[in-house]
C-alpha cells in the first residue's frame, strides 16, 4: 500500500475511532509533517462548525494543516500569508470539485443541529457514505498540494 493510501486510511481510522472529520484530517497531516498531534484546535469545526452544516470539517482541518505548512509566524511575513491563501484556495477548489461542494449540509443533506437530522444522518449511514469519503479526499488533495514544487 502506498504512503498516500496509508495516510488517507489512517485519517478514516481516526474518524472511526471517535475523532471528528476536522480532527482526523489535521492529526493525519500533523503526523505527515512530523509535528506533534494536537486535535484540540480542530474540534469545533466538526459537522461544518459545531454541527451547523457550514464549511465541511474535513476542509477546515485541511486548511489548518495548510497553515501549519505554509502559514506565517509574524505579521510582516506577507509572502507566507499569500502562499497560505493560495494553497488554501487551491485546496478548497479541488475539494469542491471532487465532492461536489465544500459545505457540509450540501454534502450530507441534513441538519445535524436537530434530533431529526441526526436520526436521518444515522439511518442513511452518511458517516460511511459521505463523511469518510470527505476525510479521505481531503488528505489525498493535501498530499498532492504538499508534494507540488513551489
Amino acid at each position: 500500500m502506498k504512503e498516500k493510501e496509508k495516510l488517507a486510511e489512517n485519517a478514516v481510522s481516526l474518524f472511526r475511532s471517535g475523532f471528528n472529520c476536522a480532527e482526523s484530517v489535521l492529526m493525519t497531516m500533523q503526523d505527515y509533517l512530523g509535528l506533534e498531534k494536537n486535535p484540540s484546535i480542530a474540534t469545533g469545526f466538526g459537522g461544518g462548525i459545531g454541527r451547523k452544516g457550514s464549511v465541511c470539517g474535513a476542509v477546515s482541518g485541511g486548511v489548518l494543516a495548510i497553515n501549519l505548512k505554509y502559514g506565517r509566524k509574524k505579521s510582516e511575513e506577507e509572502a507566507l500569508k499569500e502562499k497560505a491563501f493560495s494553497k488554501a484556495l487551491e485546496f478548497y477548489k479541488k475539494f469542491e470539485k471532487k465532492m461536489g461542494s465544500a459545505v457540509c449540509y450540501d454534502i450530507i443533506k441534513c441538519d445535524l443541529t436537530t434530533e431529526e437530522g441526526q436520526k436521518t444522518f444515522k439511518e442513511n449511514n452518511l458517516l460511511e457514505e459521505k463523511c469518510f469519503k470527505c476525510v479521505e479526499a481531503s488528505v489525498n488533495i493535501l498530499l498532492d498540494i504538499f508534494e507540488e514544487r513551489d
